[in-house]
């Protein structure tokens, strides 16, 4: 897509398949500042650049609070250093909540693989074939 001036909402939803209620509450967040042009919303590029970003936070698992903490830092000093590292840290603290799911999942599967092995075991001592 060609960079152009300005967006609609329109135009974003579209492209970004989500709904104009989900561009108004990033905008209520204080995530996206589009322009005004009396009741229109103009966004900009860098807007579309951040939403962007914000739907991949999303899709990574990120919540609200991290992605508007990640965006902050770089509007401010630090800058794109400190955004970058805090991602870094971010990031690394997201894997390992996923590996601990990963352990709990893995557990929970070996678990029920007990409790399918006894029911077969009990049912099998009454004679039932399964």
């Amino acid at each position: 897509m060609p960079v152009r001036e300005y967006y609609s909402i329109t135009e974003l939803t579209r492209e970004f398949d989500i709904s104009t209620r989900t561009l108004r509450f990033y905008e209520d967040e204080g995530l996206l500042r589009p322009m005004r042009k009396g009741r229109t919303r103009l966004f900009r590029p860098a807007d579309r650049h951040l939403l962007k970003q914000i739907l991949r936070g999303k899709r990574l698992g990120f919540s609200i609070a991290e992605i508007r903490e990640i965006i902050n830092m770089y509007r401010e000093p630090p800058g794109e250093v400190g955004q970058l590292n805090l991602m870094l840290k971010t990031i690394e603290q997201k894997r390992e909540e996923l590996r601990q799911k990963r352990r709990d999942l893995e557990e929970t599967l070996n678990e029920l693989d007990r409790a399918e092995e006894s029911c077969i075991e009990r049912l099998a001592e009454l004679g039932v074939s399964t």
